[in-house]
């Protein structure tokens, strides 16, 4: 499956307006699956729900990892 993401306003007459660019990548005569996110306070709700899953799946040896990335930025 191919995603193609933008950003957009609705109108008020309902309306999504495709910028051009993302337009192209879309093919012509073929069905959409269309799923809208919404910006606002209500993000902070999954963001704190996926915030909690990743920290479920850390383990200690996961640590190595950290040690790691502050090598690599002392280079």
């Amino acid at each position: 499956m191919k995603a193609v993401e933008f950003e957009s306003e609705l109108s008020a007459t309902g309306k999504i307006e495709v910028p051009p660019e993302a337009l192209r990548q879309l093919p012509s005569g073929e069905r959409l699956r269309v799923i809208v996110l919404l910006e606002g306070e209500e993000d902070s709700g999954w963001e704190e729900f996926v915030r909690r899953k990743l920290a479920d799946a850390y383990a200690p040896e996961d640590s190595v990892y950290e040690s790691l990335m502050d090598e690599t930025s002392e280079r």
